[in-house]
This record gives C-alpha cells, sequence and structure tokens, in this order.
C-alpha cells in the first residue's frame, strides 16, 4: 500500500460531515475527527503535488482574501492554497473599497461573494473584533444564499483572528506530529509557548492561545510561560486545561523562563501583547483616542524592555532535552543582531533551526487548502482518489 493509499484509507474513516459547507474558525470548535481529517487530506494534497498531479478540483471561481493586518506568509499560503485547487485570487483592499464610505460588512460580504467559493479573512488587531467580524461575514452570506440573492455561499477560513490562528496552530502541529513520525509519537512531550522580548509592541496573542488551545489536545505537557503581566485570555486557558485532562496531557504555566526550558522537547519562543493592554487599545481605538494609543504604546514598550532577558539564547536551549529541542517560530522572528538589536532569538540558534523553520512554515498551504477541499466536499477520500486516478500533470513533462 502506498502513503497515499494509506492517507486515503485513513481519511474514509474520519466524520466529516459537518465539516461539508462549513466555515473553520477556532481549533477548538472542531472535533477531534475533523482536525485529523484536515491534517490528513494536507498531507495527501501534498503527496499528490510532490508527484505532479494536478489537485485542481475548481474548473473556475474566487477565493477573497481581506486582510487587516499586515501578512507575508500567510498571504501566500492562502494564495498558493487557492490556485493548487483552481481558485483566482482577488484581495479586498479595504481602504480601496466602499468600506472606507460606510458600506456595512453585511454589503461587502454579499457583494463581494456572487462567484467566490471561499473568504479568508486576518482579522488580529483588537479584541472582541476579529471573531465577532468573521461570524458577521458568514451569517451574511448565509442569508444572501437562503434568499436566493447568491447560487452558493461562500465559505469561510480564519487566517488568523484576536483569539486564534487555526492555520498557524495546525501547520505547526502536522509539523510536530512529522518531526516525531506520528500523532501517537506526541503524547508526554514537553512543549513550552514562551513570551519573549520584542522592541515593538501590540503583537496579537493569538499564537499563543492557539499553541496551548491545540496541543493540549494530544497528550502533550503544556507550558506556558511568560513574565507577570503578560497573561493571556482565561478562557483559553480554561480549555487547554480541559483539553489537557481529556488527553492525559498536562497544562501549566510558569513565570520562570529557565524552569519553562528544562528538560522541553520543544520551544515556541515568540513575544505577544498582555491581554489587558490590547483589551485597552480595543477601547482606546473604538473611542477614537489616538493619543490614549499612543500613551499605551509607550507604557507597554517600556514594559517590554523590563523583560530583555526573556529571549531564546544559546544558553537557554542548552536547558532543553538534551539541549536539542525542536525551536518552533510561526516568523518573522525578532532576531538579535539581525532584524533587531536585541530580540527574541539569538542569531546563532535561529540559523541552526533555518531550514527546519521553514518546514514549519510549509505546512500552511495545504492545510489551508484542506480546509477549503474539507468545506466543498462530502467524500473528501473519493475526490483525492479519483484526482490521483485522473492523473493530470500539474507541470508538463519533457518526454
Amino acid at each position: 500500500m502506498t502513503n497515499f493509499e494509506k492517507i486515503a484509507k485513513e481519511i474514509e474513516k474520519l466524520d466529516t460531515s459537518k465539516m461539508f459547507q462549513g466555515d473553520f474558525l477556532q481549533t477548538w470548535e472542531k472535533d477531534d475527527d475533523e482536525i485529523a481529517a484536515t491534517l490528513k487530506v494536507a498531507d495527501a494534497l501534498r503527496d499528490l503535488r510532490e508527484r505532479n498531479i494536478s489537485t485542481k478540483v475548481f474548473d473556475s471561481g474566487l477565493a477573497v482574501s481581506i486582510f487587516r493586518d499586515n501578512s507575508t506568509r500567510t498571504r501566500f499560503s492562502f494564495s498558493s492554497a487557492c490556485n493548487m485547487l483552481g481558485l483566482e485570487i482577488q484581495d479586498l483592499d479595504e481602504s480601496k473599497s466602499q468600506i472606507a464610505h460606510g458600506e456595512t460588512v453585511r454589503e461587502t460580504a454579499t457583494m463581494i461573494s456572487f462567484m467566490a467559493d471561499v473568504i479568508g479573512i486576518r482579522d488580529d488587531m483588537y479584541i472582541g473584533k476579529g471573531d465577532a467580524y468573521m461570524r458577521e461575514v458568514i451569517a451574511a452570506v448565509k442569508e444572501s444564499h437562503e434568499d436566493g440573492i447568491l447560487e452558493q455561499r461562500p465559505n469561510l477560513v480564519d487566517l488568523q483572528d484576536d483569539i486564534d490562528h487555526p492555520t498557524q496552530a495546525l501547520a505547526d502541529l502536522n509539523h510536530i506530529i512529522h518531526q516525531y513520525g506520528g500523532v501517537e509519537n506526541l503524547k508526554g512531550k514537553k512543549i513550552v509557548m514562551s513570551w519573549a522580548y520584542s522592541p515593538s509592541y501590540g503583537k496579537p496573542l493569538s499564537v499563543a492561545q492557539g499553541i496551548i488551545g491545540l496541543m493540549t489536545r494530544y497528550g502533550m505537557d503544556v507550558v506556558l510561560a511568560h513574565p507577570e503581566g503578560y497573561e493571556v485570555m482565561p478562557e483559553i486557558e480554561k480549555i487547554a486545561k480541559e483539553n489537557a485532562g481529556k488527553s492525559g496531557g498536562s497544562y501549566s504555566k510558569t513565570n520562570d523562563m529557565k524552569e519553562a526550558f528544562k528538560d522541553a522537547d520543544v520551544i515556541y519562543c515568540k513575544s505577544w501583547a498582555p491581554f489587558k493592554a490590547m483589551e485597552e487599545r480595543t477601547e482606546l481605538y473604538g473611542n477614537g483616542d489616538f493619543k490614549g494609543i499612543d500613551r499605551l504604546e509607550q507604557e507597554l514598550l517600556k514594559q517590554n524592555a523590563n523583560h530583555k532577558d526573556w529571549a531564546c539564547t544559546e544558553e537557554m536551549m542548552k536547558l532543553t532535552k538534551d539541549g536539542k529541542a525542536l525551536y518552533m517560530h510561526p516568523l518573522p522572528a525578532d532576531i538579535t543582531g539581525v532584524s533587531a538589536d536585541e530580540g527574541e532569538v539569538d542569531a546563532s540558534v535561529f540559523d541552526r533551526y533555518r531550514n527546519q523553520l521553514y518546514k514549519q512554515a510549509s505546512f500552511k498551504p495545504y492545510v489551508i487548502a484542506a480546509m477549503i477541499f474539507l468545506s466543498k466536499f462530502k467524500d473528501p477520500a473519493k475526490v483525492l482518489k479519483e484526482l490521483e486516478a485522473r492523473g493530470t500533470e500539474r507541470r508538463y513533462t519533457e518526454k
């Protein structure tokens, strides 16, 4: 049995019925079968592409992206995923649309959806806003479809919100699974989600929250490490604790970075802004208090500067299991002496793990493609096998 055949058989055993014509928001809203199916379909699509077999399941159609925050990896991952499935990409620049003139979310959602099959949104800057905006878009296109305005309703993929970063977290999980040779081998592995110093402020909490909310489902010993005052949302910690209880893993947190790193198998070291500060920024933004935002920024930069010792250094990595923990980062990292005078990670550490970091990033296009794929087909394994049997070459092969 080939690797592809094995993956297809595993997908057949999974219940993906609720994913058909559905949307992909937070990972904790998906059950174990749905998470497993997303990763398996991603692996199947990658297997086909690596064998030069076309994965185009659309002859035409539009994928609309809305990025309310800057992005490189996620933006190109979404474009790559949609192109791989045969969809054209249209990025909605809100500054050049009628949104700037007061067009409502519901109107915009319908207007961009006449021939759209998928909408990808990144909205992670303001607490209480991003997830709510995505759900409003979903409600609008559902209503327009039910009213006969849209001949089909596009499915939404959450490319990062104010609470979770599902495409990143799932790509990271797949990277770890491949690193350790199977999901069954994650049980008992210690993964540290650690805050790290950054010379900038206001980085979203959603990566850290996505990691503790997902990795606790697989029996891992998950440790959240940060200085006092850099707490994440308590409701996400509650999810992490509940997941750990069900999976046989553990969830803990500490304000001691060295203690966290001790005997760790995986180190995920990244800066984020304090939850309470992000709440305050959202309130200031809502009130149009830009002087207050400037004041808050200076306060947070000063607060960050008190914790420059929170960095992934060579000395810290020596504390990990055999001094060889897998280092992870969603990129771009603040690299000391390269992209920052002082930052999240030593240049020597980053350089040693550079190829692994690129491999980590390479899983994201396939994860996004899998999310779209599962929203479009009732029997994903059947369609995957048909793509292999069809055998259309993606790239012309010289005879």
